[in-house]
């Protein structure tokens, strides 16, 4: 399943659980050695590989120790870094709206002898 923006959080719950425990048993790792890795008790990882919910700072544990901590990044972006920051500064250039760019330089104020 993919998981989509009209997909319900049930749902979406439900999904990431079992891509955890499949990517857990892939890995593979028992559900023993998730809790020493990780420093969360192998009851909470039980308690939470069937369906039910766990504190969101033991699953990031969780992540963390199944080498998937990279993919935090992902899951809510630095807002700080934007696609204009990759660019040379040398390269960068402040938008102006056409009409307030001058196309003829021998405007005159008036009041020049």
């Amino acid at each position: 399943m993919q998981i989509r923006n009209d997909t319900s959080s049930e749902q979406a719950i439900a999904e990431i659980i079992n891509r955890i425990k499949r990517y857990r048993i892939d890995y593979p790792m028992t559900q023993k050695e998730l809790a020493d890795k990780s420093g969360v008790s192998q009851r909470s990882i039980v308690y939470f590989e069937s369906g039910n919910g766990i504190q969101f700072n033991n699953l990031v544990k969780i992540l963390i120790a199944l080498d998937l901590g990279k993919n935090l990044d992902l899951l809510i972006p630095d807002p700080t870094i934007r696609p204009s920051y990759f660019v040379a500064e040398e390269g960068r250039q402040r938008a102006i709206a056409e009409r307030y760019r001058h196309k003829s330089t021998d405007w005159k104020w008036g009041d020049e002898k």
